[in-house]
């Protein structure tokens, strides 16, 4: 069905296509595509879009999805090969994704991640998958590192020193938890949402192992330049609490569960505040000073409510 569809560059053939609309830019600078064969079908053209991930979408579709209860779109069709231009796959279109954050399908989401998290972790520990930051202990040390420029920072948006100072100590005196789970591992807001009235998860490239904390935050703390989230202290704790229940987590150890949850995202809150700030100090071009700014604010909020916690 898609012969001659994608050209021997790895790129879209307008012989065969009716029309074509950029979706999103990757962090190679390749689009992702909706293009349309006739004026009723379309479809979604996803060339490799990180070049670490060479094949791991289509290896996780193939040994992951297809267990789990939830919807995502189908692959119709690929190319795995060493060249990175010419991988890619084609997908079936969900049709238009509605991105929110809300108690409703947070808690759906949170739900689902349980179940991706209780797939045996030795099943893929083989498997060379590789998530797209560092992981949480080298975020430590880097902030560890740049201690100074943290409290400056801090210090420009009114937080305490006081709290920056609880955070330093407590994860340089708590180690964090070894357990590792599956992690989808870019679980931002838009990489979730809502298919009409189907819940939907995408963009599994960058599933790899590591702590459930990891998939949490993202669910949660992260902030992001497109996709602004409201306060959430509340749901926090509600998602927090669905996880444990669950995972099957036992109320004497809730508590312990969370204040690491706490600790961890207050971490990668710093790491991603010192990385807020030098993509403004250097202008960068993907996301305008205003959006930056504001996920800036979005990120120190988060950081001192967990910090709070914490205490």
């Amino acid at each position: 069905m898609f012969t001659n569809i994608v050209t021997s560059n790895g790129t879209l053939n307008d012989r065969f296509i009716l029309r074509r609309e950029n979706l999103y830019q990757g962090a190679n600078g390749r689009f992702v595509e909706r293009f349309f064969i006739d004026a009723s079908k379309s479809y979604i053209f996803k060339p490799l879009t990180n070049n670490t991930q060479l094949g791991k979408e289509v290896w996780i579709f193939e040994n992951v999805l297809a267990e789990l209860p939830l919807k995502f779109p189908k692959i119709l069709s690929y190319s795995v090969q060493n060249k990175l231009s010419n991988n890619w796959i084609i997908l079936e279109d969900l049709g238009t994704i509605t991105h929110t954050f809300d108690p409703k399908i947070a808690l759906e989401i949170t739900a689902l991640m349980a179940k991706w998290h209780s797939l045996p972790a030795e099943r893929f520990s083989h498997a060379q998958l590789k998530g797209p930051k560092p992981p949480i202990e080298e975020m430590a040390d880097h902030i560890l590192q740049n201690k100074e420029k943290v409290f400056t920072i801090l210090r420009l948006h009114n937080v305490s020193e006081r709290l920056g100072n609880i955070i330093f100590s407590a994860f340089t005196s708590k180690p964090f938890s070894a357990v590792k789970v599956l992690c989808h591992g870019d679980l931002h807001q838009g990489n979730f949402g809502y298919a009409g009235d189907k819940t939907v998860v995408l963009d599994w490239e960058h599933c790899h192992l590591n702590t459930p904390f990891w998939d949490l935050f993202h669910l949660i703390d992260i902030s992001h330049p497109d996709f602004p989230k409201p306060n959430n202290h509340i749901l926090r704790n509600m998602v927090l609490d669905c996880y444990c229940e669950e995972i099957q987590i036992s109320a004497p150890d809730r508590k312990k569960f969370k204040q690491e949850y706490y600790l961890f995202s207050a971490v990668y809150s710093v790491w991603m505040m010192l990385l807020i700030q030098s993509d403004l100090d250097n202008q960068r071009e993907k996301w305008t000073p205003e959006q930056l700014s504001r996920q800036l604010k979005e990120t120190i909020r988060n950081l001192i409510e967990c910090a709070e916690e914490i205490i």
